[in-house]
């Protein structure tokens, strides 16, 4: 088969930046590097192209390998290449991010990695220029997350105004009034009111919601932000 010539050959990786929520606080899942170089040290989840498919199928690939699961929110983000990103070969890296509810994936998660959720402000040093993709992954998500109902992605089939609150506060790094908050997010007709309560809290308890599946899916692409003066969040 005839080949350009004259050209310089390299690699092509994608690194999955997978964000989880707890239900109290927004982490990411690292893993041990089990080869080198930076063996040993904290990494994402990643891997190289194959010939036979596309970088979004490799992502999936990733990700199916290492959270055993198909269907998580997952998009492409930025294309890493700086020339000396590797030290080993010259290397282009497609990131991606995945959207996950860790209670509903912990225990598919695959052993083989070494896999563990670290806080999001508590993130060990990464090999590479991975930190860069975290950052760019922040700005990205609190983008989206301005405009479109992605957080709920991180979310149980059930959940408390308090929940989503403070998954909110932890993506933007900001506090928000709990009563603003309630009103613009009721509003938005994505929830649906539960008849059972959370009292793990207080005796009171909270209500638990589901998301209103068709709504979510209908106003994607016209949703009310429900942050009191976005614009002047940083993102």
């Amino acid at each position: 088969m005839q080949k350009y010539s004259k050209q310089t050959r390299l690699l092509l990786a994608v690194d999955c930046i997978i964000f989880g929520f707890d239900g109290e606080t927004l982490k990411i899942l690292l893993i041990k590097r089990d080869f080198e170089p930076e063996k040993g040290n904290w990494s994402l989840m990643g891997g190289f192209v194959q010939a036979n498919e596309s970088v979004d199928q490799a992502a999936n690939r990733v990700l199916t390998q290492l959270t055993n699961l198909q269907g998580v929110y997952l998009e492409q983000l930025y294309t890493f290449g700086n020339t000396k990103r590797d030290p080993l070969e010259r290397t282009v890296s497609v990131s991606y991010f995945a959207l996950i509810d860790i209670n509903k994936y912990e225990a598919q998660l695959s052993k083989d990695y070494h896999a563990d959720w670290f806080p999001l402000k508590k993130v060990p040093k990464l090999i590479f220029d991975q930190q860069d993709m975290v950052e760019a992954a922040k700005k990205r998500i609190r983008y989206k997350a301005a405009l479109h109902p992605i957080l709920f992605e991180l979310l149980p089939e059930k959940f408390t105004l308090p929940q989503l609150q403070v998954l909110y506060e932890s993506v933007f790094n900001t506090s928000i009034d709990k009563r603003n908050f309630s009103k613009r997010v009721l509003a938005t007709g994505l929830l649906i009111k539960l008849d059972d309560k959370d009292k793990t809290g207080s005796k009171r308890g909270a209500f638990y919601y589901q998301l209103n599946k068709q709504n979510y899916y209908t106003k994607f692409q016209s949703f009310i932000n429900i942050l009191p003066n976005p614009d002047t969040l940083q993102v």
